[in-house]
């Protein structure tokens, strides 16, 4: 059927006008507001955010986009290694065998579906929101978030700690730097404020450049190791022998890697941020339709590559490191505790390479907390603002950046910047992602009748579950880090959710066309008279009636219709207000469904002033019962205390009491 666009007018005459600034005041007000809120491209994004993409840019190519996510990913060379020997010992290399078996068969599997059912970048957040419903998948969607603030929050803060250590390591600038780690960890964290502040446009050009020279330094010190490997071999005799001495029964030695794979799960990370920037992904040659399909394509090949790659420098980097660095230097205090092949790096390349791979190390990690604040500043806008759940403010990047870096400065001073007491919260939080990732591609092929695609996530989702579980056990530091950021996410976002109850909420109000007969008939002001949408006949339209003459003292003539709302989805914040006009029994009604009913009953009055250049008057009955409980309800259910808040909505939208539609309660 036919309808008309209504978008509501919000305009405000404000009869009672606050006292204006001083000039300068004024000036310098408009100017930050200007640079906070509206000066960053990133508002005008196809999907906000540094990696949203304006719908006049064509996207890059996929494998500079791998590059973007790979300084995540990648950068844990730069730890792993010696993070595997410390945990497994001689059997490092094994375990990290296991690490890249995960890798390959369940979390690459997984993330390459969640790219072919999220290509907007959405990640499996959204996954998961759409297969739940109502306030279930927000409040899922909060948990989740939570966990992946304290994913990104503890990639930058323990990126910028580490990188402060490498420097700190190196034997050049040791002995200038003195004991200031947390100097120098918050100077990076500075850094990295002061670049999102600034803009982040040319973030893939960069990250190609600091990961190429990353990679390449690294296959250089990984083929100076097998060089020397290869020149005595009696090392891996040594090794060999040292390894089945410690480890006569093969079985009982897996069972142990078994065990140990949670403490290196920390190797997984990065793939959750690989989805977050598909939107980078295109090409000028492509028409607007075929982008979709290219970005899905180029996304399965960045995880791929990306993947592989990563694969093939864990399972090199950690041979050689085991064979090469004796046991002690790896643990706390050695030279190897947290830098590995930057061990061996100086060892065997000399210090001027040493050094390079030391600057190469410090820039890519520092550049990974970069990358995660990037995905901090995707995810939140995609969700809270959506769900009225954070002002409107946040939807704008620098502002969220002044906000985490906060957060990212009390988490540094928190832990000391200590980069073994936040990998706990790490693993927690990447470990959790990966689950709830694996559980969303479990529930989607169950939901498509894939039984084969769903044992075999099943299996992922079983090893995942497993591993966090463990890893919460071993390390629980990690998930009380991650409950202290999701009672953060819930009780702030709840909190906004209250607070902008009031706001109109409805972006525009749609009538039919037999609603706007209904509403052409008469040049008197209309008396709307709000009923249940649950009781259709005649007689009850009456009885409504008659009681509202009698308590209202209307007159005969009164051009009467009543309206009704129906909550279909009380958890959803703002929507469009489709309007139908109906005639149920001689008795004309307006009939539309919304969020909630006081709100939707709000901006109905405004649009029907709109269309018809009369001041309507809308009577209501008083809510009975607590107002607490009435209010809970109206918060979560839409539906309490619907006078007061149809008065109030009015009040706040309209600033002239004129032009008001006027509320009647009995």
């Amino acid at each position: 059927m036919p309808a008309l666009l209504h978008k509501i007018s919000t305009r405000s005459h404000n009869s009672d006008p606050e006292p204006t600034p001083h000039p300068l005041i004024q000036h310098a007000q408009t100017r930050a507001s200007r640079w906070l809120m509206h000066d960053s491209p990133e508002l005008t994004a196809e999907i906000q955010g540094p990696h949203g993409r304006n719908n006049t840019h064509h996207g890059h190519p996929w494998w500079k986009v791998m590059c973007l996510s790979g300084v995540d990913y990648f950068s844990t060379l730069g730890y792993q290694p010696a993070l595997a020997a410390l945990a497994a010992g001689l059997l490092a290399p094994l375990a990290t065998l296991i690490l890249v078996a995960v890798t390959l068969l369940a979390a690459l599997p997984i993330y390459r579906r969640i790219a072919q059912e999220s290509p907007r970048g959405a990640g499996s957040i959204h996954l998961l929101e759409c297969l739940l419903s109502k306030w279930n998948a927000k409040i899922f969607v909060l948990i989740l978030l939570g966990f992946t603030i304290t994913d990104f929050v503890i990639t930058i803060t323990l990126s910028a700690a580490d990188a402060a250590a490498h420097l700190e390591a190196n034997p050049l600038v040791a002995p200038a730097l003195g004991d200031h780690h947390m100097v120098l960890t918050l100077g990076l964290l500075a850094l990295l404020t002061a670049v999102f502040l600034r803009g982040f446009n040319e973030t893939i050009n960069v990250a190609v450049v600091l990961v190429a020279i990353f990679i390449l330094l690294n296959l250089l010190v990984i083929g100076a190791s097998f060089i020397e490997i290869l020149h005595t071999p009696h090392i891996t005799g040594n090794w060999w022998y040292a390894l089945t001495a410690q480890n006569g029964n093969p079985w009982l030695a897996l069972a142990l890697v078994v065990l140990i794979f949670p403490k290196i799960a920390l190797g997984l990370s990065g793939f959750e941020t690989g989805v977050v920037v598909m939107p980078q992904i295109g090409s000028k040659k492509c028409s607007e339709t075929d982008q979709g399909d290219l970005r899905i394509r180029g996304a399965k090949k960045l995880l791929t590559t990306a993947a592989l790659t990563m694969s093939v420098l864990l399972i090199c980097s950690s041979f050689a490191t085991t064979l090469l660095i004796p046991q002690e230097e790896f643990k706390e205090g050695g030279d190897a505790n947290g830098r590995a092949l930057a061990y061996l790096a100086h060892d065997l390349l000399g210090e001027g390479w040493g050094t390079a791979y030391d600057i190469s190390t410090i820039l890519i990690l520092w550049f990974a907390g970069a990358s995660a604040m990037a995905g901090l500043l995707n995810l939140v806008p995609r969700y809270l603002p959506r769900y009225g759940m954070a002002p409107e403010w946040t939807r704008a990047s620098r502002p969220l950046v002044l906000v985490f870096s906060a957060v990212c400065v009390f988490v540094t001073l928190i832990f000391d910047a200590d980069v073994e007491a936040q990998g706990g919260a790490y693993a927690t939080g990447v470990l959790v992602l990966m689950t709830s990732a694996a559980v969303a591609v479990t529930l989607s092929a169950k939901k498509r009748r894939q039984r084969a695609a769903f044992l075999y996530y099943l299996s992922a989702t079983i090893i995942f579950g497993y591993t966090t579980i463990a890893n919460i056990f071993e390390r629980p530091d990690g998930l009380r880090i991650s409950l202290f950021f999701i009672g953060g996410v819930v009780s702030l976002s709840l909190l906004s959710r209250a607070l902008r109850s009031y706001e109109l909420r409805i972006d525009s109000v749609n009538f039919d066309q037999s609603a706007l007969a209904l509403l052409a008939c008469s040049s008197k002001p209309l008396h709307l008279i709000a009923h249940l949408p649950d009781n259709f006949n005649a007689a009850d339209y009456g009885e409504k009636l008659s009681r509202e003459r009698w308590a209202h003292n209307l007159e005969a003539d009164a051009r009467i219709i009543f309206v009704e709302i129906a909550v279909e989805d009380p958890s959803n914040f703002s929507s469009e207000l489709v309007v139908h006009g109906l005639d149920e029994g001689g008795y004309q009604v307006l009939s539309a469904s919304g969020s909630s009913v006081a709100n939707s009953i709000a901006a109905l009055s405004l649009a029907v002033r709109d269309i018809t250049g009369q001041v309507p008057h809308i009577y209501l009955d008083w809510a009975a019962g607590s107002p607490l409980k009435n209010y809970i309800a109206f918060v979560l259910f839409g539906q309490g205390q619907i006078a007061s808040t149809v008065h109030e909505v009015l009040r706040r939208a309209e600033k002239t009491l004129q032009y008001r539609p006027v509320v009647h309660v009995s």
